[in-house]
């Protein structure tokens, strides 16, 4: 696999080994403080305490944030604004999944800008305007599932009501994304499996979503067949870059296909993020099937194109729907919602969470908070 360059319109440096760049990056923009926003899952890896040694070898003196999980919460976002005011930080590394990378946007936005950080939640009526100086933003992915790194949103737990708040502006992508796939070998399948299922997610449902975006209907269909042909590879022979590869590319792409929307899948695994703690990609994973039948008798003609791309036995519904679940059991993903945990008593809770979110808007079936009630319970 050959390394590449490419802006779309965040700088890509793609390929193998490109996370070598990263000093000499921070040094060409000024840097010479950089903050590597990460969390305590990747912070102790051998590959990111190269990094460290890296740049402090180039006459940097970078610091480390790794507080948080894989769900942030506001909290995160003020410990990390103020260990970068502390160093005296002049740029941001997030290196990580979507976590690090929600968290380092938001911290970058509290840097320069007034009021609190919900103050800038997306649809908000008074929101406050972003407009102040953003510190320079580098993104290193671990994961080929959220596409973050070339992202301009960040979702945001609020600590007291575990309700998701989003947060969005172009100011906020990243100013170059090292996509190194060398940088996803270590992850376990079942990560693997789950942050797979995560971009096919961002993909299928963009591609799915109300209104009028071909160039972003383009991504999500590539992405669609890329992962077709290399999530099982990945999964299954953890060392082969080229399969990685082509996962961390399809991931970048589900994300800039996204600015078209998304859909149900989200609204119903938002709230297994926030009621259950459960992991987004897990989440989206399980989802995803009981959402597509939901979806596939408001637009078969968009299956059928789906279908096409992954190279399903059929070009229809069934076909997609057959591939879908076939790839599910393939990758080890939980057919039901019980299997991972989630039980009965939650259901209230999820219907709530799920009736408020956003993300359903663009779903070109609309849904009643009854159907989700019946969604949830199919999939328990």
């Amino acid at each position: 696999m050959e390394n590449r360059r490419f802006n779309f319109p965040t700088r890509i440096e793609f390929g193998p080994g490109v996370i070598s760049k990263l000093a000499a990056l921070l040094s060409e923009a000024g840097s010479a403080r950089p903050l590597l926003l990460t969390d305590t899952g990747v912070s102790s890896q051998p590959f990111f305490l190269a990094i460290v040694a890296s740049l402090k070898a180039a006459g940097l003196a970078p610091a480390v944030f790794d507080d948080g999980g894989g769900n942030p919460v506001k909290a995160q976002v003020l410990r990390g604004v103020q260990r970068y005011k502390d160093h005296g930080a002049d740029a941001i590394v997030a290196i990580g999944g979507g976590a690090p990378m929600d968290v380092a946007k938001a911290v970058a936005l509290m840097i320069n800008h007034p009021g609190e950080l919900f103050d800038y939640e997306d649809g908000k009526a008074d929101a406050l305007p972003v407009n102040q100086p953003i510190p320079y933003l580098i993104a290193v992915p671990t994961t080929a599932g959220t596409g973050s790194e070339v992202g301009r949103s960040a979702v945001i737990s609020d600590d007291d009501t575990g309700a998701k708040k989003i947060i969005f502006d172009p100011s906020l992508l990243p100013i170059i994304a090292l996509a190194d796939p060398e940088l996803t070998v270590g992850l376990p399948a079942s990560v693997t499996a789950t942050t797979g299922m995560d971009a096919l997610s961002h993909n299928v449902e963009a591609f799915l979503s109300k209104g009028y975006h071909p160039m972003a209907d383009g991504l999500a269909l590539e992405g669609m067949r890329l992962i077709a042909l290399n999530l099982r590879r990945a999964v299954e022979h953890p060392g082969d870059i080229e399969a990685r590869g082509n996962m961390l590319m399809a991931s970048l792409m589900g994300a800039v296909a996204f600015q078209k929307g998304l859909g149900i899948t989200h609204s119903l695994a938002h709230p297994l993020s926030t009621v259950c703690d459960m992991h987004h990609g897990l989440a989206n994973a399980i989802m995803i099937r009981y959402a597509m039948e939901f979806n596939a008798e408001a637009v078969p003609e968009r299956f059928a194109r789906m279908a096409q791309a992954v190279g399903a036995a059929s070009a229809d519904v069934e076909g997609f729907l057959s591939w879908l679940n076939a790839l599910r059991a393939d990758i080890g993903i939980p057919d039901k919602l019980s299997e991972a945990g989630v039980g009965i008593e939650s259901l209230e809770h999820l219907v709530h969470f799920a009736w408020l979110d956003p993300c359903y808007a663009s779903n070109p079936r609309q849904p009643s908070r009854e159907d989700f009630e019946a969604l949830y319970k199919k999939a328990l």
